[in-house]
């Protein structure tokens, strides 16, 4: 997985932003306003990405996958989880990750906000 494969994904996705409000080199992607994964445009070594994650979830995957998981790079370590692409994981499963953060942040919206997002 590059790193234009997770923008595609994500952006495929409804009511999907992408932003750069920390700089131009961290890459957002948002729903309705929230963010629900961030991604590096500077990596040239390891590509990795943060998304939020269920706090009992993300605790397993860092202890089943320890080379590919860990505790979110600067974020909610509790929330959030940092992957790493092309490790130990394929791209359907860190596929599944993504899938797992847009949900997490889209089901927590407030109704109204969902009625106007679709």
């Amino acid at each position: 997985m590059n790193i234009e494969d997770i923008r595609e994904y994500c952006l495929a996705k409804p009511a999907v932003t992408e932003e750069l409000p920390f700089g131009p080199n961290t890459l957002v992607f948002k729903v309705g306003g929230k963010v629900f994964l961030l991604v590096g445009l500077d990596q040239i070594e390891s590509l990795c990405f943060n998304v939020k994650c269920d706090p009992d979830v993300a605790v397993d995957l860092r202890l089943n996958y320890p080379e590919t998981v860990i505790p979110g790079y600067h974020m909610n370590k509790k929330h959030w989880n940092t992957v790493y692409c092309n490790r130990q994981l394929s791209d359907e499963r860190l596929k599944i990750f993504v899938d797992d953060s847009y949900a997490l942040v889209y089901n927590a919206l407030p109704k109204a906000l969902k009625r106007n997002l679709t």
